[in-house]
Formats: structure tokens, C-alpha cells, sequence
């Protein structure tokens, strides 16, 4: 019986520190730093007058992130909004869902 309760316990601690070796941070925090327009990649410049015609850039941002760069950037025409995501050479990335705003 004391065999049995001996390899019961040493189950439960290799199950416990098992458990504590596979967590992972999951709020990792993130930098956002304000880019100039001027200051933005001509890569990101050309790929928005090319495929977003008619678009101005309002904002850029640069995201740091698991030491992972990429560039939000915030492009407006008329009363639509839409935020294209770049990584760190200047390919696009995705788009996130525009907003219209309400008059």
C-alpha cells in the first residue's frame, strides 16, 4: 500500500510541475510609438497610393510586440476610415475592418 500511495504522489508532482513548465505569458505587453507620416517606408507609401486611391494617411504607428515590428496606418477618404497593418519591410499585412462614420 505504501508503494502504491508513494508512485500516486510522484504522478501528482511530475503532473504539477509539468503543468507549470507549459504556461505561457499571455499579456505580453505591447509599444506603440507615433511615426511621421514622411518617416514611413516607402514600400508602405507606395502600396497605398497604388491600391488605396483617393486615400490620405491620417496616422501611422509603430508596434512593438514579442519583438515583433509592424506599422499600423490609419487611411481616411471622405467619411470612411480603415487601418492597413504592415510588417517591418513594408508588406502588407491585413486590413482591419473600415468604419463609416455617422453624420
Amino acid at each position: 500500500m505504501k508503494k502504491v500511495l508513494f508512485v500516486l504522489v510522484l504522478i501528482m508532482a511530475v503532473l504539477v510541475v509539468n503543468a507549470q513548465t507549459k504556461t505561457t505569458v499571455t499579456n505580453a505587453k505591447s509599444t506603440r510609438t507615433t511615426v511621421k507620416v514622411s518617416d514611413l517606408q516607402k514600400a508602405i507609401t507606395d502600396n497605398i497610393a497604388k491600391n488605396y486611391v483617393g486615400f490620405t494617411i491620417k496616422e501611422a504607428t509603430s508596434v512593438t510586440s514579442k519583438n515583433a515590428v509592424t506599422y499600423d496606418v490609419v487611411i481616411v477618404k471622405g467619411t470612411t476610415t480603415e487601418t492597413l497593418v504592415y510588417d517591418k519591410n513594408g508588406r502588407f499585412v491585413k486590413k482591419i475592418p473600415k468604419t463609416a462614420k455617422k453624420k
